[in-house]
């Protein structure tokens, strides 16, 4: 008898349901809005703070699931509701987990708290990696970290690009290279405490999705930070960067890589809700909308369709589980599967979007049907954490075993 099952179990369906309602109750109805407004939408994150949805202790439920499956499926419900949102709600898990893959356990302890802080003082966490000259290259970053041994002290200096809650965050978790020499091999990560000097938020991004969700530059300017806020501490950091310069290679992973590994799969599952979303929309005005005397799903060009966003949605949701449940259980990705749950989501949300809106014809393009805000938003999903086309590299050098270019 094989106990084999894809069955979610009864907690996961009551968490499902859980968040679904919010997204529905809370979320979607002030989509738009937010949307529109292009601001961080302050009373949603404290209503998901008041239920417990935004928060330290639900994150840390989330990631002790030993499927791995609470993220993705809560994720994909939340999404649904609305991607900006979403991000906006969860935009500081990738500081925590940033502070999770490189920290201490006691500068986990210290730390992860403080970028939710509590329902009657939210906080927000930043990942600040990407650069303006460094966005999939992340092996080429500039910003500069130097230890001030006099004073125990790190000195940051540099201007980072495209960060969620960049500037807004209470705290924000810096990859910044120690060793320029060796590459993405002399970085580390450092914490900037809430109220840090130099540390200030450049030009706000006005995007083509995903309004809700705030991403800015971050500029460092002679940021001083106690030794204490390197991540990993410096004994490790000396140790890692010694056996790069006599060897050529550690076997660990760059800071960011690593986080960024173990979160393509939640990715993707945020992709999967925005699909999901535009798929059952589409999918229930094209029983409804009646064109030359009946349903247009009558027709198989609208059928065929929409029996495609399914099969695509289904496909991409299996990947995005398999990776899942494979991170979470310490399962070596050998073929690359985190990038390939990321990169199949992330282009079927593409496509599904695009779909529902040929389905609806005109209204569809109009902002008065929520298909087009989803398009927009989906677009993001072939682009950020990794293009599509790193993800195909990722795989391929994993299939292949070698340095494909």
């Amino acid at each position: 008898m094989s106990d084999f099952s894809l069955e979610l179990s009864e907690d996961h369906l009551q968490l499902q349901k859980w968040v679904h309602d919010f997204a529905e109750n809370v979320v979607r109805p002030v989509a738009h809005e937010w949307d529109e407004r292009e601001e961080f939408p302050w009373p949603v994150v404290q209503e998901a703070a008041n239920i417990g949805l935004y928060g330290f202790d639900f994150m840390a439920n989330v990631f002790t699931d030993p499927t791995g499956l609470t993220l993705p499926v809560c994720l994909e419900e939340l999404w649904w509701g609305d991607a900006g949102i979403g991000l906006a709600l969860f935009g500081s898990a990738l500081a925590a987990a940033g502070i999770s893959g490189n920290g201490t356990p006691e500068q986990v302890i210290e730390w992860v708290p403080q970028c939710y802080g509590t329902p009657e003082k939210i906080q927000l966490g930043a990942f600040c990696v990407s650069e303006p000259d460094a966005g999939s290259d992340v092996s080429s970053l500039r910003t500069r970290a130097v230890y001030d041994e006099a004073n125990d002290e790190w000195v940051l200096n540099g201007t980072k690009a495209w960060i969620t809650n960049g500037g807004i965050a209470d705290v924000h978790v810096v990859v910044a290279a120690v060793d320029p020499a060796l590459k993405g091999r002399g970085q580390a990560s450092f914490i900037v405490p809430p109220g840090t000097k130099g540390l200030s938020q450049g030009q706000k991004y006005q995007k083509h999705g995903i309004r809700a969700s705030h991403t800015a530059e971050v500029v460092l300017d002679d940021v001083r930070v106690p030794g204490r806020c390197l991540l990993g501490g410096k004994e490790k950091l000396d140790a890692k960067l010694a056996r790069a310069r006599d060897a050529g290679h550690t076997g660990a992973k760059q800071p960011a890589m690593a986080t960024f590994e173990a979160t393509r799969p939640a990715v993707g599952a945020q992709a999967l809700g925005i699909a999901r979303a535009a798929y059952e929309y589409s999918l229930e005005y094209a029983k409804e909308r009646h064109a030359f005397g009946r349903p247009i799903i009558m027709n198989q060009a609208i059928a065929f369709k929409l029996a495609d966003m399914r099969m695509e949605i289904d496909a991409a949701r299996l990947l995005v589980w398999r990776a899942a449940w494979m991170a979470r259980n310490g399962k070596q990705f050998v073929a690359g599967e985190g990038s390939m749950s990321k990169l199949k989501a992330g282009e079927v949300a593409v496509k599904v979007t695009e779909e529902a809106i040929q389905i609806l014809g005109g209204y569809g393009y109009t902002r008065e049907y929520p298909v087009e805000r989803w398009h927009r938003d989906a677009k993001i999903y072939t682009i950020f954490e990794g293009t599509s086309e790193i993800q195909r590299l990722v795989i391929a050098r994993a299939i292949s075993g070698l340095r494909v270019e």
